[in-house]
């Protein structure tokens, strides 16, 4: 009994090396490309659109077609519908473009043909974005299904529901300001997400990522909302009873006004959401990185 040796110390586990440990998954390497094409594809849509825009190759044509329905119609329909504008009667029949300065105004009829040059690639572009709810879904990332999901279908439905359904829509200003709220959104957070899942949490990105949305969400969802009105018929701003008697407004009419109403809770919606984000990440300047939403 006195005779037994002590056990052997058993031998320290050595730790895994920080390379095989940092190793990017399969999924990872998927999310990493998934980010890159998104931010390559919204890039181009948006340079594109600049180009077009400031006629940088002299292809843009300076008229917006046939088309009627413009956004100085649609707008000068809006605000005449309003008490304020009826009874004072602000709102006269002069279009938009009448009232914009001369320099301003070849700008103001190319963005009348913005579709025709960037229609195809953000439908196509956009459409991919469905991915993101797929990847919630299956756990890929760690984002919020809900707001994925409603942010998603909404883009889908102007591009598919909307854009592609009303000719009227293609020709209309509005359009491009939606455009360019899109891209510029979706170039800084798709570089923000691809680089953060590189191992690069870069503050300029970050900054961007949690500080522009407070300009553009509001020309962003403001465009949408305005196209979706742009889209209902001409015989009453407040559908009634009248409009349904005698086939004035669809059903369809009636949906896409519902959302028209419901768009601007929406936008409160996210826009506090991202408030409360960017506290969150950003606090009171400070560069608190890691500490966003996971990368989709």
């Amino acid at each position: 009994m006195g005779n037994a040796k002590p056990a052997a110390a058993a031998p320290p586990v050595p730790p895994k090396s920080a390379s095989k440990a940092k190793k990017p998954t399969l999924v990872k390497y998927y999310l990493i490309a998934f980010n890159i094409v998104s931010a390559l594809g919204w890039t181009y849509i948006l340079v594109l659109t600049l180009i077009h825009l400031f006629n940088l190759d002299g292809s843009a044509p300076g008229t917006a077609g046939t088309s009627t329905k413009t956004a100085s119609s649609t707008l000068t329909r809006f605000l005449s519908s309003l008490p304020f504008f009826k009874s004072t009667g602000i709102i006269s029949n002069a279009s938009i473009e009448d009232r914009i300065p001369l320099l301003l105004r070849p700008l103001y009829r190319r963005s009348t043909s913005t579709y025709a040059r960037v229609g195809t690639p953000t439908a196509i572009v956009q459409s991919l974005a469905a991915l993101e709810v797929v990847h919630v879904l299956l756990g890929l990332v760690r984002s919020p299904l809900q707001t994925t999901a409603a942010q998603v279908a909404s883009r889908l439905f102007l591009v598919w529901g909307i854009v592609e359904q009303f000719e009227g829509v293609r020709s209309n200003p509005i359009y491009t300001s939606m455009i360019l709220s899109w891209s510029l959104t979706e170039v800084i957070r798709y570089s923000f997400y691809a680089a953060t899942l590189l191992g690069y949490e870069p503050y300029p990105l970050l900054y961007l990522r949690y500080t522009t949305f407070y300009l553009l969400y509001p020309t962003g969802a403001g465009s949408e909302a305005s196209l979706i009105y742009a889209t209902l018929p001409n015989s009453s701003p407040l559908p009634g009873w009248q409009s349904w008697l005698f086939g004035m407004w669809k059903p369809t009419d009636y949906v896409r006004a519902l959302l028209f109403l419901i768009w601007w809770p929406g936008l409160y919606i996210m826009y506090t959401y991202m408030i409360a984000q960017r506290r969150k990440v950003l606090g009171n300047g400070a560069r608190t990185l890691g500490k966003g939403p996971k990368a989709n």
